[in-house]
């Protein structure tokens, strides 16, 4: 799954305490089902130069790995 609004995994980083938009990538349905952990890529779905673990709790970033 992409997340939108970064160009680097620091970028991402500095955003913890925001709500996440993320761009699902999967042809078997969405992905994003509220809080837990998820593996994202950026800067671009496509353009894949960084990945990350997040931890979404009440529906803000609270952890990026």
């Amino acid at each position: 799954m992409g997340i939108a609004g970064f160009k680097t995994k620091k970028e991402l980083k500095a955003a913890v305490g925001t709500k996440p938009r993320f761009i699902e990538t999967s042809m078997f349905g969405k992905e994003y089902t509220g809080d837990g952990r998820y593996a994202v890529v950026g800067p671009d779905p496509l353009i894949r130069k960084w990945y990350a673990e997040i931890t979404v709790v009440e529906g803000l970033i609270h952890k990026v790995k």
